[in-house]
């Protein structure tokens, strides 16, 4: 089993409106897509950043799920996040393997 991991630095200014849409649009619209199994937002404590810092992690089966999700839906999940909140975000990818 894997993790899509994507870390976001969300601007102080934009924290509330942010945090909202990710858990009543955004997060809908990415598990809706069939390619994962669950999801969690944890926020990250202890960062030396200005704003506030989250982790969306996203758990699936397979390396096919996650080729069809970044080819299929990520360009256009990812273009509606960058112009909500464009310029009041750093973001990172990582996709992590789960040990047992």
């Amino acid at each position: 089993m894997f993790i899509y991991n994507v870390t976001v630095n969300i601007n102080e200014d934009a924290h509330a409106e942010w945090v909202k849409w990710m858990k009543e649009i955004h997060i809908p619209e990415v598990m809706k897509t069939g390619c994962f199994i669950d999801s969690q937002m944890v926020k990250v404590l202890y960062t030396e950043d200005e704003g506030h810092t989250y982790s969306m992690q996203y758990k699936f089966l397979e390396m096919p799920d996650i080729e069809r999700y970044q080819k299929e839906f990520a360009p256009r999940l990812q273009a509606d996040h960058t112009s909500k909140f464009k310029d009041k975000y750093a973001a990172f990818r990582t996709i992590l393997q789960i040990v047992d």
